[in-house]
């Protein structure tokens, strides 16, 4: 529900921006629904209850305007308010809006100056020379229109984090061999550790703008140039991603860094903070306001901080702030944790699979896979029965595989291996093994496969049975989504937290790009809560342990700590807390 009501403020915003409304207002229903995405208590449900304005209210960022917003859709299905802005703009503007590079000021401009009320209008005024005619256009950025416009047609807006990251450190190995680059460094939402990623930013300073400017334009793989410039570069590449090329100067690196890791939210929080200061803050630095109009560092003014990230967030009376949590979800008002989850700190995998069930390695293979890998602990953890799909072990099979993981462990050296299972929960929360066979097993990763499209009652109840085994050591891939593909299910994390720290359960962050779940909002609330969480790769394959990353980017989102996370454990306390109720 709070995704559904956040879509709700997110169209409220575009549709003030479109019809002109001051920015102030764009902000505050842009703000309201970056909220609700961060929440685990359903609003709709508080919504209902007596005083619901009250409990509203006291959500931070959500005053009673909003508040009586939610309260409206929840009861009567829609908001008049907003009936009344979509009927006051085209509905075909909603499909301009979607066309890469049009925001919703050009969008407006279209529809004012071009009578551009849809996709098809926009196509035929790029075809009769319309939108050439218009002031400020010009060709140039008409066939950037038209070539995003086919490109939009073909390509999914959105990449996963597992996919985008391995392409900006591709593109980073490259730009660091240019002669005269001196620094380099991808920024935006993969920096952010974001789960999905629309495009890629990189940073280079150089000795030489043009040759910087001309290798990037010039790679392999590169299908159109959309931008050319030696400060400014935009590529098209063989899969589609756009990536914006950005030469800026060493001494203001920190301030660029800064401004294009983003997020907007976090950034613009930052430049209030600079003005109720005394400063001005853009991606050139932080400067004092001298009360002038216009880009400070045009008219001579010498920044205060500008070099590093750092020394802007020090200007600002902050510690500096981990890419991961500059989402302004409080992060200017609690204190930065210094032990952030980190992949050095991670020892143990804890879930995984070999070829007893679906995996491609033997236990030996995949023993030394993740010995190589740095991790000191394996819990090897197959499918169980219920899953005939992945060729899950019934009883039998698995007392065979416990043998077989024992045998392996007293003769390979560098690595602890445990027998473990990755257990199905049924519908009704109860385990595909008897607890005699649970028993045996050193670890137990329960996971709901099945039927996850379960209402959310039926859902909470179900992971809630399974967190409160006490022979269950992880909730695995608690919600089972897959993302852009498959929602999964939608428990009252508050209640599965509770019932976790009640069984004395981890809940599991599955790093498998494609999963990533918990989500960055559920892992805040369970450390919150004091709920301890387990980061594992859920590895079928050697390179699968190399998913790690994206599980700490995750947990690092959530403010997870190192104390707080099992596989960082040294091994005898992880063996013990394993070992408790067996």
């Amino acid at each position: 529900m709070n995704e559904d009501i956040a879509r709700i403020f997110e169209e409220f915003a575009t549709l003030l921006e479109l019809t002109g409304a001051n920015g102030f207002r764009v902000n505050a229903h842009t703000k309201v629904a970056r909220v609700l995405e961060g929440l685990t208590v359903d609003v709709g449900g508080l919504a209902q209850d007596d005083g619901a304005m009250k409990a509203l209210e006291a959500i931070d960022g959500i005053g009673k305007s909003s508040a009586q917003k939610i309260i409206e859709f929840i009861n009567q299905g829609e908001v008049a308010e907003l009936a009344a802005l979509r009927a006051s703009v085209p509905a075909g503007l909603r499909d301009v809006m979607k066309v890469p590079g049009l925001g919703p000021k050009t969008v407006r401009r279209l529809w004012q100056e071009a009578d551009i009320e849809s996709l098809g209008d926009l196509e035929s005024a790029i075809e009769d020379g319309r939108l050439e005619a218009l002031p400020r256009m010009g060709r140039k950025t008409v066939d950037n229109i038209r070539a995003s416009i086919e490109f939009m047609k073909t390509a999914g807006d959105r990449r996963r984090l597992g996919t985008a990251m391995p392409i900006a450190e591709g593109l980073v190995a490259m730009m660091q061999t240019v002669p005269g680059v001196r620094k380099v460094a991808y920024a935006g939402s993969v920096r952010r550790g974001q789960e999905t990623i629309g495009d890629l930013d990189i940073l280079v300073t150089t000795d030489d703008p043009a040759a910087a400017s001309e290798a990037f334009q010039t790679q392999a793989g590169v299908t159109k140039i959309l931008v050319a410039g030696d400060t400014k570069s935009s590529v098209r590449l063989e899969d589609g991603i756009q990536v914006d090329l950005r030469v800026v100067p060493g001494e203001v690196w920190g301030a660029a860094l800064l401004y294009f890791t983003g997020s907007k939210d976090h950034n613009v929080a930052l430049r209030e903070r600079a003005i109720g200061r005394g400063f001005r803050l853009n991606e050139y630095g932080l400067f004092p306001d001298d009360g002038e109009s216009g880009p400070p560092q045009q008219r001579g003014v010498t920044a205060i901080a500008s070099v590093t990230e750092a020394d802007i967030y020090q200007a600002l009376d902050l510690p500096w702030i981990p890419p991961e949590l500059r989402v302004d979800r409080g992060e200017f008002d609690l204190e930065v944790p210094e032990d952030l989850i980190t992949v050095e700190a991670i020892r143990a995998e804890l879930h995984s699979h070999t070829t007893a069930s679906d995996g491609r390695l033997t236990i030996d293979e995949l023993a030394v896979a993740a010995r190589g890998a740095g991790r000191t602990v394996l819990a090897i953890t197959d499918h169980s029965r219920s899953s005939p799909q992945a060729n899950g072990l019934d009883e039998t099979r698995l007392r065979d595989h416990i043998e077989a993981i024992h045998e392996a462990d007293a003769r390979i050296d560098g690595i602890r291996l445990l027998a473990g299972s990755e257990v199905d929960i049924h519908i009704d929360g109860s385990l595909d093994y008897s607890d005699d066979v649970l028993a045996m097993l050193d670890v137990v990763v329960a996971s709901p496969h099945a039927s996850l499209r379960q209402d959310p009652e039926a859902a909470t109840a179900r992971l809630c049975a399974a967190a409160r085994h006490p022979l269950v050591s992880i909730i695995g891939h608690p919600t089972g989504r897959l993302i852009g593909t498959r929602k999964g299910l939608e428990p009252d994390f508050e209640q599965l937290i509770a019932a976790a720290n009640e069984g004395g359960t981890a809940l599991e962050i599955n790093s498998n790009p494609y999963r990533l779940d918990l989500r960055d909002i559920h892992v805040r609330a369970a450390v919150d809560a004091g709920c301890l969480i387990s980061i594992n790769t859920d590895a079928h394959r050697g390179e699968h342990l190399d998913f790690i990353r994206y599980g700490v980017m995750t947990g690092r989102r959530g403010r997870l700590r190192i104390p707080g996370c099992i596989n960082a454990w040294p091994e005898e306390q992880l063996l013990e807390w394993l070992a408790r109720n067996r």
